[in-house]
């Protein structure tokens, strides 16, 4: 694990609390930083604006502002941001609307530690190649 990916502050922000714990622990065991966790749209751009993190794994269906809203507020407030989404949602058209919205990952729940490895990598490359899967 590279010292750059090391440094990457990775946000989590997901309804469900073992989905938070076992994201936390992938990401944590994949060499980067948990910068915070937040339970829905709302508290997630408030830990953004209050921790600045280099990225933020998004879940799409939250109680309150859904996971698309709040991308899109995250882009037009903190263009930084890396934005994975991580979702049971499927369909082709809310993967369409993430990646439009400016979503450099989508993946699909169930998913396996590597996958959202490989999606926070591909996130922070020069040319930030998005990784859907």
């Amino acid at each position: 694990m590279n010292d750059k990916v090391r440094a990457q502050r990775v946000l989590v922000v997901d309804d469900d609390m073992l989905m938070r714990e076992v994201l936390k622990a992938i990401l944590r065991s994949e060499g980067f930083t948990v910068a915070g966790e937040a339970t829905d749209g709302q508290g997630g751009l408030a830990l953004v604006e209050r921790l600045r993190p280099s990225a933020v794994c998004l879940d799409v269906n939250m109680p309150g502002i859904s996971g698309l809203d709040t991308l899109k507020i995250l882009r037009d407030k903190f263009p930084e941001v890396r934005v994975v989404m991580i979702t049971g949602d499927a369909s082709m058209s809310t993967v369409r609307d993430a990646v439009s919205l400016g979503a450099v990952g989508y993946i699909i729940k169930p998913f396996n530690a590597g996958r959202v490895a490989d999606a926070l990598r591909a996130a922070f490359r020069p040319t930030s190649d998005s990784l859907i899967s």
